[in-house]
């Protein structure tokens, strides 16, 4: 995979517009979360009530193993796709590693993807919690990126027991929290 660097808008919350360049082809990183959809639809890559692609994921750290999205299946997951430099994932990580705590005990995991190409940013964010329920992975060539094509970041997927993509959130806000927790709560029946 190449490494291209595309030219785009950011829409963060309180920033002004400018052209940044971000790795991957990424569109943004935004707040205002928009979530569900229907059926069908599409977000990025990926088909609202199809089955999530499989994802090969890497572990960080020393207790941090590779894995891929079908190991994660029979349980609820949430996949969320962030990056260090992202202003409203740094709102959003703490948010959802409060909800992975609460819904634990449910069979829901939150996973976390970084696509910081350089690690030790994503660490230096990592490290402002002393402790983090998310599992976290990193992506720094993009393969995840690439495969999902999120339009905004963050962007997190809701999936259920089986596999099926239920709800997709791009963008955040503290008010999608409320909604995300909701809906796994829901597919964790």
């Amino acid at each position: 995979m190449t490494k291209a660097v595309f030219s785009r808008r950011l829409l963060c919350k309180g920033a002004a517009s400018a052209v940044v360049a971000l790795p991957f082809g990424f569109g943004a990183c935004a707040t205002g979360g928009a979530g569900g959809g229907s059926v069908g639809e599409t977000v990025g890559s990926v088909v609202l009530g199809q089955p999530m692609p499989d994802l090969a994921l890497h572990g960080i750290g020393k207790s941090g193993a590779n894995t891929s999205l079908v190991a994660f299946q029979g349980q609820v997951l949430l996949l969320d796709v962030w990056a260090s430099w992202c202003e409203p994932c740094k709102v959003e990580l703490p948010m959802l590693d409060d909800i992975a705590h609460r819904l634990a005990s449910k069979s829901v995991v939150i996973a976390a993807v970084s696509i910081d190409q350089d690690a030790e940013n994503m660490r230096q964010f990592l490290s402002t919690r002393k402790k983090w329920s998310l599992k976290f992975f990193h992506d720094p060539v993009g393969a995840v990126a690439e495969r999902l094509a999120p339009p905004k970041m963050p962007t997190s997927y809701v999936i259920d027991k089986q596999g099926i993509v239920r709800m997709i959130n791009t963008g955040f806000e503290a008010a999608d929290a409320k909604r995300i927790e909701r809906r796994l709560s829901e597919l964790a029946g």
